[in-house]
């Protein structure tokens, strides 16, 4: 069985973030999501619009998923791979190069997958916003 790990805040749900599930699972035979917790989100100056519990329901109902585990900070990363006997850590490949994954090389194989053009959580949020301040809410 092959294992596959991806980690992220999963905020706002949207077709980016399934469409790097769906990718991630295909690579595999079994999903985990590292799913930042509200606490470290807070240490990466990153504030979710839904709750740690709320995004963790959300993710659970999605085919592509088969286990979601706390994220809580940037090291634990090694610890997972070894626990959960990870093959492949998959990320967006804004993270490519980054030293938060590439020391993981020597342990896992790391894939970065591009992202979906033209949409993201921060989009979302900042697009609602100007809907509201037009509306003068």
């Amino acid at each position: 069985m092959k294992r596959v790990l991806t980690y992220g805040t999963f905020d706002m749900i949207h077709e980016g973030h399934i469409n790097l599930l769906r990718r991630a699972k295909a690579l595999g035979d079994y999903l985990i999501v590292g799913l930042s917790t509200d606490e470290f989100n807070a240490i990466k100056d990153k504030k979710a619009y839904f709750p740690y519990e709320k995004r963790k329901l959300i993710l659970e109902s999605i085919r592509y998923v088969d286990l979601v585990i706390p994220e809580k900070t940037w090291e634990q990363k090694l610890e997972d791979v070894k626990n959960y006997c990870i093959d492949i850590v998959v990320m967006g490949s804004d993270w490519e190069g980054s030293d938060k994954f590439e020391y993981l090389s020597e342990h896992v194989e790391l894939v970065f997958l591009p992202r979906t053009k033209g949409i993201s959580s921060t989009k979302i949020k900042r697009s609602c916003g100007e809907l509201l301040r037009a509306a003068g809410k």
